[in-house]
């Protein structure tokens, strides 16, 4: 019997995946060490085992070296969050909580963000969070979105674009300014939301038989 096909990526898009990831990684690998400002992109090109030209020809400047960097960094974070949410489906407001935790605690522990909320020296990448940072907000808004309507197909889709929004600019400035630990910023927001949240999710309706036993 012959196995079933594998879906394989091309090549090129292999190796091009790659080569964007280690470059990305090696930035990440050197702002544990070092400020964003003292970073220049032949350090980045030298740590991932590249040439400067190779680096540029890939992103085309430092700009939009930092903001694939943030993207990606970002992304990261919408995958753990999908997994809170997968993980307590039953309980929407629980999951949505546990969401804003995973992503609030994982951004505490990332060297991109640690360097913009320091602010030492990363003015660049805290406009990508900020003046700059509507690309940031609807691809996170969008991801967060299909999320929620995957996850709970009864939502309105307006019901989950506004709850997404909402919930992406309160990670941002918690995460860019926190105020405590990530849970506590976790159980403020779920305090806030949480009639919208239970306005989304209506009780179900009773069945005929407990009806009729409530009426005798």
């Amino acid at each position: 019997m012959t196995p079933p096909a594998r879906d394989r990526l091309p090549y090129s898009i292999a190796a091009r995946e790659l080569l964007r990831n280690t470059l990305l990684d090696a930035a990440c690998d050197e702002l544990v060490e070092r400020r964003w400002v003292d970073i220049t992109m032949a350090d980045i090109a030298r740590a991932a085992g590249v040439s400067r030209q190779t680096l540029y020809k890939e992103f085309g400047s430092r700009d939009e070296f930092s903001q694939a960097l943030v993207m990606r960094e970002t992304d990261r974070f919408l995958n753990a969050v999908a997994e809170a949410v997968n993980a307590n489906i039953a309980a929407p407001a629980v999951a949505l909580s546990a969401a804003f935790d995973v992503f609030l605690t994982a951004a505490a522990e990332n060297p991109l963000v640690r360097t913009i909320v320091s602010g030492d020296g990363a003015e660049g990448l805290l406009l990508l969070f900020t003046t700059h940072g509507q690309p940031l907000v609807e691809a996170a808004s969008a991801r967060l979105t299909e999320m929620i309507l995957d996850a709970w197909p009864i939502v309105p889709r307006p019901n989950a674009e506004l709850l997404s929004e909402v919930l992406v600019r309160l990670a941002i400035s918690y995460a860019a300014l926190p105020k405590g630990p990530a849970s506590m910023g976790a159980d403020h927001v779920a305090a806030l939301l949480r009639p919208y949240i239970q306005q989304m999710f209506p009780p179900p309706e009773p069945r005929a038989s407990e009806t009729a036993s409530e009426r005798a």
